[in-house]
């Protein structure tokens, strides 16, 4: 049974008569029969009485039209909630993000100049760790994610880089290194850090690119929040390995005078900031339209 063969049953019905219902149908009367016959067949039993001159509905076809009408009243508005998706009259755009994108993305403005475009459309943004945020957007939860990623995506994904920034060491401005320019990972190898918690794309590289050097490190602190591994920097409390427009956006504000950086030697570990989304299976496309149409609207990569 499907929804074709609910509407030539309830055309049959509404107008007693093959010849008009298939002339409303826009079918063959034949091919209007054969439908009847095949439905009546899986329902097991017979739906309209046949005369000469006219067909009423069985007892049994009587009740079913109740049902059929619901159901062709029900997928007429299923349709139409999704044509309204389609064309962002209506639905949710779930937005996953990484803290610290503020030098890189200026979301509040995306999310502004989207809701202007598509004020319909509910939007819904939370933070969290890179590996979380994937996962989000692989089962559904998320239909884009901000956020970075450090290996090649599974195959339902679509990942497109926007920012590629080095990684500098943040240090207390009283520090030894502060503003030092070069040093390479062993340089640094000694020092107490201070680290974001390893589902984190950055804890990721940082920890790849020592491993890589063979060299190991120690992590004196763990915290999972990007502004307060910053402050307990200036404070004194360890050094951090994270984006250099971080760290400078954070000097040019005045956000803490007591913070510091120095620079490492090229090639340094690069932090990269990519969009995420599930994308369909025949196009690079993201399968939701939400998702397409506020990708539409970032600025180009940096």
């Amino acid at each position: 049974m499907d929804l074709r063969q609910l509407e030539h049953f309830v055309a049959v019905a509404e107008e007693q008569h093959f010849t008009r219902a298939a002339s409303r149908l826009h079918i063959v009367q034949s091919g209007l029969s054969a439908s009847i016959r095949a439905l009546e067949d899986e329902m097991g039993a017979a739906l309209f009485e046949r005369t000469t001159r006219r067909v009423n509905l069985t007892q049994a076809g009587q009740a079913f039209l109740d049902e059929a009408r619901r159901v062709l009243s029900a997928a007429k508005i299923a349709r139409g909630v999704v044509a309204d998706m389609q064309s962002l009259q209506r639905g949710r755009l779930t937005i996953g993000a990484i803290q610290g994108l503020s030098p890189f993305i200026d979301l509040p403005k995306l999310l502004g100049d989207f809701h202007r475009a598509y004020p319909n459309v509910e939007i819904r943004l939370s933070f969290d760790e890179t590996g979380a945020l994937i996962d989000g957007v692989l089962d559904g939860r998320l239909d884009i994610a901000f956020t970075q990623f450090i290996e090649v995506p599974p195959a339902e994904l679509m990942a497109t880089m926007l920012a590629c920034d080095p990684l500098v060491l943040a240090c207390p401005s009283h520090h030894p290194r502060a503003g030092q320019l070069d040093l390479q990972l062993a340089d640094i190898a000694r020092e107490d850090f201070i680290d974001l918690p390893i589902g984190h794309g950055t804890r990721q590289l940082i920890d790849q690119s020592f491993a890589a050097a063979g060299l190991s490190r120690r992590s004196g602190f763990e915290v999972n929040d990007l502004t307060m591994q910053l402050n307990m920097v200036a404070h004194g409390l360890g050094v951090a390995l994270v984006p250099e427009m971080v760290v400078e956006s954070w000097e040019r504000k005045g956000a803490n005078a007591q913070l510091s950086h120095a620079s490492l030697a090229e090639p340094e570990p690069c932090w990269e900031l990519a969009v995420v989304f599930r994308k369909q299976l025949e196009t690079d496309q993201p399968c939701s339209a939400a998702a397409n149409a506020c990708l539409a609207l970032l600025p180009p990569p940096l």
